[in-house]
């Protein structure tokens, strides 16, 4: 044998040379020696079972030593959030925006010393102007009112909601948290495409009823759209808002999947399928096909709810596909009641990594897309806009709102809320907080009676901090910051806060070719391109 493999081997012979070694001495009288034994005997049969298996050539070259890269490797993720990554490192959230959640939530004291770790110089890096003559504002209970001509029961929305996150990717315990949470702070929940579980229906939170391509929850055994299960269920008061999901913005494109191993008998009955076989929603909705089919579509569902405010969700993909559905409005004269724009940078329990990496436009760029496109249209008036993607402090609300959304939502920073700690276990139904997972003993972890309350302490003091944010900025109501006020400035001279429509502009020949070559692409009577061809 050649040093290089007694190299290779040497910790294998070392176990082996304990085992007899240690089993001689204890035979010899030396009781210690059969503690060493019962640690290298079962080392060595792991080394011996390395050698035959062929499935890891690594173990077969370095039995037993191999091992520690699986250790490693398995506990990388810890290692790295608690000993290596700085506060400003993004992961995807870095840590000084999950303390600030914390904090928020727990009611501790929440300010930061010694100056910002963020690259002021940095193209791209967005600050505020501020006022030489502040103001405070006398209430941080900020609301808009969501419902157009055509909605019987408009909703004043708060202006920081919960993000769509069904039941069967988090734990029943975490819904009721953030239901309960919702109910005590006085905002919305949506219910994410899961559809609406008696932990929704418990604690009697304002819901925002999310319909996705599955119909869960308003379908028919074979996955198609009841009109009648809908009407029944929208007719809740506790339902506010309905909203039908394009896209979102983690996987834009890709259906929802829920494995057949997280799919208990509750949530099976909640989303109305069988509980023996994964859950799949197809990518595409079956109702309609077409730009005018959606319009048409959101008016029927608007009818059906009895007249509460009924929008759409997506994640901006090619740009003529939401010009086409802007077309169809001006076409039917029918206006969704809103719009809520999710970006790229949005979380989901799984997805592909091509998808979650490489597919949809981030929040900034797609909501300025989209409200620049309504007031080119000519019809940013008749609907309210919402925004979510990774918005968790009062800043990343004014931001939002300066690109031109009315309100913003949150997924991830609600979870952090409740006690997520960012593991990225999602997926494997092994959440350590009890948060994204089936099993019961993990859920017990999550304490309903205590997390709803920094639920509602979360809500209540981001809307604080961005009130305090807003009286500096010398105003004192969120509508005040637009696109068009200028608030916000960025050091990167090619930002997208540079280029602005002026209403109606889409249909002048003074148009930016950014909007009006997608433009003259959009047809109502189809999703693709006016100049495509079959085949």
């Amino acid at each position: 044998m050649s040093g290089e493999v007694l190299v290779r081997f040497a910790f294998f012979a070392a176990v082996v040379a304990a085992v007899f070694i240690s089993a001689g001495l204890g035979l010899a009288g030396f009781w210690w020696a059969w503690f060493v034994f019962a640690v290298a005997a079962p080392l060595a049969l792991l080394g011996i079972w390395d050698l035959v298996q062929g499935r890891h050539s690594l173990l077969r070259n370095y039995p037993v030593l191999a091992h520690m890269r699986w250790l490693f490797e398995g506990i990388r993720p810890e290692i790295r959030q608690y000993l290596i990554e700085s506060d400003a490192d993004a992961f995807p959230f870095n840590r000084e925006q999950r303390s600030l959640v914390y904090q928020r939530a727990k009611q501790e004291q929440e300010t930061v010393p010694f100056g910002t770790q963020m690259d002021v110089y940095k193209a791209g890096y967005g600050y505020f102007t501020h006022s030489l003559a502040p103001v405070h504002p006398a209430s941080h209970d900020f609301r808009r009112r969501v419902g157009g001509p055509d909605c019987a029961q408009p909703y004043d929305i708060s202006l920081f909601n919960i993000s769509g996150m069904s039941f069967g990717a988090l734990s029943g315990n975490a819904i009721a948290a953030l239901n309960k949470g919702a109910a005590a702070g006085g905002f919305a929940h949506d219910t994410g495409e899961g559809s609406i579980s008696p932990h929704h229906r418990r604690h009697g939170g304002d819901l925002i009823w999310q319909i996705a391509s599955g119909y869960f929850g308003c379908r028919t055994a074979d996955g198609q759209f009841d009109p009648e299960k809908f009407a029944a269920t929208a007719s809740d008061p506790q339902v506010k808002m309905v909203e039908l999901k394009l896209s979102q913005g983690a996987k834009p494109g890709h259906g929802g999947v829920l494995p057949a191993s997280k799919i208990s008998a509750e949530i099976a009955e909640t989303r109305g399928i069988p509980s023996d076989r994964d859950c799949v929603s197809p990518a595409a909705h079956p109702a309609f096909s077409t730009p005018e089919g959606l319009v048409d579509f959101i008016a029927e569902l608007r009818r059906l709810s009895g007249g509460k405010p009924v929008g759409f969700k997506l994640c901006v993909g090619h740009p003529y596909e939401f010009m086409a559905i802007c077309k169809a409005m001006i076409a039917r004269g029918s206006y969704p009641d809103f719009i809520v724009v999710d970006g790229k940078e949005g979380g989901t329990g799984a997805a592909p990594v091509e998808f979650t990496n490489s597919l949809g436009m981030p929040l900034r760029e797609g909501l300025h897309f989209v409200h620049m496109t309504l007031t080119g249209a000519g019809i940013r008036d008749r609907v309210r806009l919402g925004a979510s993607g990774k918005i968790i402090s009062g800043a990343d609300i004014a931001t939002a709102l300066a690109l031109g959304a009315d309100w913003c939502n949150a997924a991830r920073g609600f979870m952090f809320a409740i006690g997520c700690i960012q593991a990225r276990a999602c997926h494997t139904n092994r959440c350590p907080t009890g948060v994204a997972t089936q099993d019961e003993s993990r859920q017990r972890g999550l304490v309903v009676e205590d997390k709803y309350k920094r639920v509602a302490n979360f809500h209540r003091n981001t809307l604080r901090g961005f009130a305090e944010m807003l009286g500096a900025m010398g105003l004192d109501d969120p509508g005040q910051i637009r696109p068009e006020t200028m608030h916000i400035r960025s050091t990167d001279p090619t930002s997208i806060l540079h280029h602005r429509l002026r209403p109606g502009q889409l249909f002048e020949k003074e148009c930016p070719v950014a909007f009006s070559d997608p433009w003259s692409l959009a047809r109502i009577d189809s999703f693709r391109p006016s100049d495509a061809r079959d085949g």
